[in-house]
C-alpha cells in the first residue's frame, strides 16, 4: 500500500475500500456505491487512469471485484468554478508553509470545488503531497493559513491549535458598536444551527469566546480586530451578528441570504491577518503578517468593498 495518496496535477485521490457484495468486477461496484456518478464518468475514468489500487497501480474495467480492496480515483467536477484571484505565499520552510488566499477560494476539496483549492495550488507549487492544513478559514474569508509541510513533525504542530499556544487574529468590517466598552469579550455556547452549514447560539455552557477591539471608526462602520481564543466553526461571524453588527457581506449571518454566484465586488469583509507562535522545534517566537492596502480599512463613511480584495485579486 502506497504511504500517501497518489496525487494528479496538485490533487489528492479520494480513497474507497469496497465493501460486502455481489459485483463481478471494481467497475460495478463503484456504479453500486456512487449512485450519483454515471457508469459513462466511470469508464472515462478507468480509460484515463484515474482508478488506482493499494499499490497506486492502474486498473481497468475488467479488474475484479474483491472484498475490503482499497481503490483510490480522482475525482472530477464538470463545470468547477474558476477562481482566478491568487494566492500569496508568506513563509515557507522544510515544517510549514504560511500561505494568503483570497477570497472564495477554498482551503481543501469539498462540493464542487476539486482543483480550485488553496491546498491543490500549494501541492502543486511545492511538488509537495504531504501538505496538510493544520486549521481551516471559511471559504469566502480571506487570510492566513498554515500548513504542515512534514508529516515527521506535524504532531507538534498541530498541537498549537490542540492546547491554544497558537495567536490569531483577523480584521472585520462591521455596523458600528457604540454601547460597548472595548476591547469586549464575547463568550457563548455554539451549536449546529439550520440548515446543517450554518451555526447558532444556543443555552448552556459557553464554548467559544472571542476577543474584540476597534482599529478605526467610520459613519456607517468600524474596524474591528477579532482575536479567537477558541476555533469554533464560524465563531467570528455569528458572535458579531449576535452583537448586532455582523460583518459586511456575510451571506449566512444573521440570516442566510438566497443562493447567488460569488460576487468580487463584495467579498465578506473578514481577513486572517495574523499568526503568532513559539516554534516547537526551535522554541523561538514566530509571527507572520498579511497586509492590506493603503485607506483599505473600512473607516470612511461607505467602507469601500473591496478592501480585502486589494492585495489578492491577482490573476494568474
Amino acid at each position: 500500500m502506497v504511504s500517501t495518496r497518489p496525487i494528479l496535477d496538485g490533487m489528492a485521490a479520494s480513497q474507497f475500500q469496497l465493501p460486502m457484495g455481489s459485483w463481478a468486477t471494481v467497475l460495478e461496484a463503484l456504479c453500486v456505491c456512487f449512485p450519483s456518478v454515471d457508469a459513462a464518468t466511470w469508464r472515462d475514468r478507468f480509460a484515463r487512469g484515474r482508478v488506482l489500487d493499494a499499490a497506486a497501480q492502474v486498473l481497468d474495467i475488467s479488474t475484479p471485484y474483491r472484498l475490503g480492496a482499497e481503490i483510490y480515483y480522482f475525482r472530477e467536477v464538470a463545470d468547477e468554478p474558476v477562481i482566478a484571484a491568487a494566492e500569496t505565499v508568506v513563509h515557507a520552510d522544510a515544517h510549514v508553509v504560511v500561505a494568503c488566499k483570497p477570497h472564495f477560494l477554498p482551503v481543501v476539496p469539498a462540493g464542487v470545488y476539486v482543483r480550485e483549492t488553496l491546498l491543490t495550488r500549494l501541492v502543486r507549487r511545492f511538488d509537495n503531497p504531504a501538505l496538510v492544513p493544520l486549521h481551516r478559514i471559511d471559504r469566502d474569508t480571506a487570510g492566513l493559513v498554515l500548513f504542515s509541510a512534514n508529516p515527521a513533525t506535524r504532531g507538534v504542530y498541530q498541537a498549537l491549535f490542540r492546547e491554544r499556544r497558537i495567536r490569531k487574529h483577523y480584521l472585520a468590517v462591521a455596523a458600528p458598536l457604540p454601547g460597548l466598552t472595548f476591547p469586549y469579550v464575547h463568550r457563548s455556547r455554539l451549536e449546529p444551527g439550520e440548515p446543517f452549514f450554518r451555526m447558532r447560539e444556543g443555552a448552556g455552557e459557553p464554548n467559544s469566546e472571542t476577543v474584540i477591539d476597534v482599529v478605526a471608526r467610520g459613519a456607517d462602520t468600524w474596524t474591528y480586530r477579532l482575536e479567537p481564543i477558541t476555533g469554533r466553526k464560524h465563531q467570528l461571524r455569528v458572535h458579531m451578528a449576535a452583537l448586532g453588527a455582523p460583518i459586511l457581506h456575510d451571506r449566512f449571518y444573521p440570516e442566510l441570504e438566497d443562493q447567488r454566484p460569488d460576487d468580487p465586488e463584495r467579498p465578506l469583509q473578514l481577513f486572517a491577518q495574523t499568526l503568532a507562535f513559539d516554534d516547537p522545534i526551535t522554541g523561538e517566537p514566530r509571527s507572520f503578517t498579511a497586509t492590506v492596502g493603503p485607506n483599505n480599512l473600512g473607516a470612511k463613511q461607505h467602507a469601500p468593498s473591496r478592501w480585502i480584495t486589494s492585495v489578492l485579486s491577482r490573476t494568474r
